[in-house]
C-alpha cells in the first residue's frame, strides 16, 4: 500500500495514472467539505464594516427564507442565500464569484440571475450615488431578463427590513446539502 501523499510531477505532462488517482481521491474528500465552506462564507457576511440597516448576512437569510416561503425550488433558495457571498472576497464582482460556486449544481437560469444581480440590483440605488440606473438594460432581451428584475424585487432590494423575522442559517444547511449533493457539471 503506498502512503505517497502528494504527486511526484513537476509539470502536468510528467504526472503519472497513480498521480492523478491520488490528486482524485483528494479532491474527492476536499470536496466533501464544500457545503461546509460555503456556509462559512454566508457567516462572513456578518462581519466587516456594514452601514445596511442589517448586516449582509441577515440580508442573506431574509432573501431565502422569503424564498422558501414563497416555496421557491431548492436550487432557487440556496441562490437566494448564496446570492452575496462574494461581497467579502470579491466586492466588485459578487456577482460572479458567487454564481461560480453554486453554477456546477443549478440550472443556469439560477446561476445567471446570481451572476448580474449586481447589475439589476442599481435599479434601486444608483441614482443615489452616481450611478447607472439602467445598467440591467444592456440584458434586455435575454430570456432570464424578466427572471431576474423578479428576483431583484422580491428577494433582494427588500431584504432591508429590521422587523422581518428571517429562519437562522442552520435551517438552510439542508437544502444547501441537497443542491451541493448534485452530480455537478464539468
Amino acid at each position: 500500500m503506498s502512503t505517497q501523499t502528494r504527486a511526484t510531477y513537476r509539470t502536468m505532462a510528467e504526472g503519472t495514472a497513480e498521480d492523478y488517482a491520488l490528486i482524485e481521491r483528494a479532491e474527492e474528500s476536499n470536496n466533501a467539505g464544500l457545503v461546509t465552506r460555503v456556509l462559512a462564507l454566508v457567516e462572513a457576511l456578518a462581519e466587516g464594516q456594514q452601514a445596511y440597516p442589517i448586516s449582509r448576512l441577515d440580508h442573506s437569510l431574509q432573501s431565502a427564507t422569503r424564498a422558501f416561503e414563497d416555496q421557491r425550488p431548492d436550487e432557487y433558495v440556496v441562490a437566494a442565500l448564496l446570492h452575496d457571498i462574494g461581497d467579502t472576497f470579491a466586492p466588485h464582482a459578487h456577482g460572479a464569484f458567487a454564481a461560480a460556486i453554486i453554477a456546477p449544481y443549478v440550472s443556469e437560469r439560477v446561476a445567471w440571475m446570481v451572476k448580474v444581480h449586481p447589475e439589476f440590483q442599481q435599479y434601486y440605488y444608483a441614482p443615489h450615488m452616481g450611478g447607472v440606473r439602467d445598467a440591467r438594460e444592456k440584458y434586455r432581451g435575454h430570456p432570464w431578463f424578466d427572471d431576474c428584475v423578479e428576483f431583484c424585487e422580491r428577494y433582494d432590494q427588500n431584504c432591508f427590513d429590521t422587523q422581518f423575522e428571517h429562519r437562522p442559517l442552520e435551517f438552510f444547511r439542508p437544502v444547501v446539502e441537497r443542491i451541493f449533493a448534485r452530480e455537478p457539471w464539468s
